[in-house]
């Protein structure tokens, strides 16, 4: 129900609400293997006393930003009509989608996910991705916004993190006369201390505009958090 099959695999059709779910192992044991068969409801989840994350501020813990402490303890959910959670680790987002009986897509998993979604003009703040507003839309709010597959706001509202880590990248050549979207990936850094993790599709704003879009690529530090940056699951 919170998914759909993409290539050899399936991947959500929501961008992920991430829920701390009280005593998963015991009193709500129950809901925690409604949420990894993909069927748990926002009702579901209310009813046995999960608070949803990720939607104001950074406030994972005691799951830490490298990613300690996470087990059993926050879930990604594909739901519809969620403010979608953000302010969210690479880490972090591999931990609650593995609590949840998945893992983030690939980077090739996921462009075959997001094939079909508009490439972004303008938009009209209802239907289009959204990719020029001063906040986040509802999962599956933009109508408009549903790639081939039927999975929606891959373009836009959050950049997605994925699976690939790559050499932090130092320049962004774009695509030139292919594509108008997002493309960081040059220059890779012989001096910085970390990899850098992909970001997928561009955002509401900061990576917002013509830049977003279905190969809107860049990456950031895996231990990055920020506003503009969540993710989906795949299994």
């Amino acid at each position: 129900m919170d998914a759909v099959v993409s290539g050899a695999g399936c991947i959500d059709k929501y961008e992920a609400s991430v829920w701390r779910v009280p005593h998963p192992t015991t009193v709500n044991k129950r809901l925690v293997g409604e949420i990894q068969s993909g069927t748990a409801t926002a009702a579901d989840l209310t009813a046995g006393g999960a608070t949803q994350l990720g939607t104001g501020s950074d406030d994972y813990a005691t799951c830490t930003d490298n990613g300690q402490n996470c087990a059993n303890d926050i879930y990604a959910v594909s739901l519809p009509s969620e403010i979608p959670s953000a302010s969210i680790t690479w880490f972090q987002a591999q931990e609650a989608c593995a609590s949840a009986g998945k893992r983030l897509p690939t980077s090739a998993e996921w462009q075959v996910g997001a094939n079909g979604t508009p490439d972004p003009g303008p938009d009209n703040g209802t239907t289009d991705c959204n990719t020029a507003s001063d906040g986040l839309s509802r999962t599956g709010e933009r109508s408009g916004c549903v790639s081939a597959r039927g999975t929606f706001d891959m373009v836009g509202n959050l950049a997605e993190w994925v699976a690939d880590w790559v050499p932090q990248s130092t320049t962004c050549p774009g695509w030139a006369s292919f594509s108008n979207d997002d493309m960081c990936l040059a220059g890779a850094s012989t001096t910085q201390n970390s990899p850098g993790a992909l970001v997928r599709g561009g955002a509401f704003a900061s990576l917002g505009g013509p830049r977003a879009g279905p190969l809107a690529v860049r990456d950031f530090p895996p231990f990055r958090a920020a506003s503009f940056i969540g993710f989906r699951c795949a299994r």
